[in-house]
């Protein structure tokens, strides 16, 4: 495992196999003492995980999106680069810090990335959650800025199978963002193994079409353990089979049983990379608050560490 600077270099590059874990910033509404702890206790839990850095995210009201009544409530969140910069100092690996730019005015924006240690940070700009929605910086814009303000901040996009899957074209716009500076992708969560896989094919052959080299593809895996976070994950527009989704609702454990299958899942899609030649990584999550199931996110990240090369 890499350090620093080192580490940002192989996610924006095609060496190694990366591990990451994925974080929520705390409630906007903490004190700064409350802050701090729970600064605390993450770097607590993140002792001996071996990662290889952190995905800090930016958390928007996407309402808009799907109209469906969401199963947790959006409560707004700390700006991920002040949480990173003020409360999580004592972490020596980089972090990715995720910008949903229309919450930001440019002038703020240009600020961050005049200021943002590019050797330890790297970004993911996220558009609107919809074409009406209001923005204060359009994700074009967000990305002029860095390129004239910070071109040397690496930068990375989303890729959705679930995008793929419906219109089929995801791989053509993965490598319309690489062709505007992109140097890896994140993906959504992912549960479907097979749309994914058809996914990279197409990504990694268009790119031999073009002769041009592959970007790293991070894969987030998030375990669910209730069925309030099947219907989250529902609500975020992931796609779960069916058959994994009847086992999750019958299963005396569905934590566990979801647990196993992400490691399959991870076992799965990194022997097929490896077999295709692709750079990948996985960035684990947990998109419950829950302490069980936070806990179980931690237990699959060290899990997947020990098969990563």
């Amino acid at each position: 495992m890499a350090e620093g600077q080192d580490v940002v270099k192989v996610l924006a590059s095609a060496e190694g196999e990366a591990l990451l874990l994925g974080l929520t910033p705390p409630r906007e509404s903490v004190s700064a003492e409350e802050a701090a702890r729970i600064a605390e206790v993450t770097l607590s839990r993140l002792e001996g995980l071996e990662l290889d850095g952190l995905v800090l995210y930016d958390i928007d009201d996407e309402g808009d999106r799907n109209p469906e009544q969401r199963p947790f409530p959006y409560l707004p969140t700390m700006d991920p680069a002040v949480f990173y910069a003020e409360h999580l100092s004592a972490w020596q690996r980089p972090a990715v810090i995720y910008r949903c730019v229309g919450k930001y005015e440019p002038d703020h924006l240009s600020q961050w990335l005049s200021s943002v240690d590019s050797d330890r940070v790297m970004s993911v700009f996220v558009g609107a959650s919809s074409a009406g929605k209001p923005v204060r910086t359009r994700l074009a814009e967000a990305q002029d800025l860095r390129d004239r303000v910070r071109p040397e901040l690496p930068l990375g996009s989303v890729a959705i199978t679930e995008r793929y899957s419906r219109r089929g074209d995801e791989h053509l716009r993965m490598i319309a963002k690489q062709e505007r500076g992109t140097s890896f992708f994140i993906t959504q969560i992912v549960y479907d193994v097979d749309a994914t896989k058809s996914l990279l094919s197409d990504y990694y052959y268009a790119c031999a079409e073009r002769g041009i080299e592959p970007r790293r593809v991070v894969f987030t895996l998030s375990v669910c353990g209730s069925m309030k976070t099947l219907s989250f994950l529902h609500w975020l527009g992931v796609d779960v089979p069916r058959w994994l989704e009847n086992s999750l609702r019958h299963s005396p454990d569905p934590l566990t049983e979801s647990l196993d299958q992400c490691l399959v899942n991870a076992q799965d899609l990194a022997g097929f990379c490896r077999r295709l030649g692709m750079p990948f990584g996985f960035n684990v999550e947990s998109v419950s608050i829950r302490k069980a199931e936070i806990d179980a996110s931690v237990h699959l990240a060290k899990s997947i560490r020990t098969m990563l090369r």
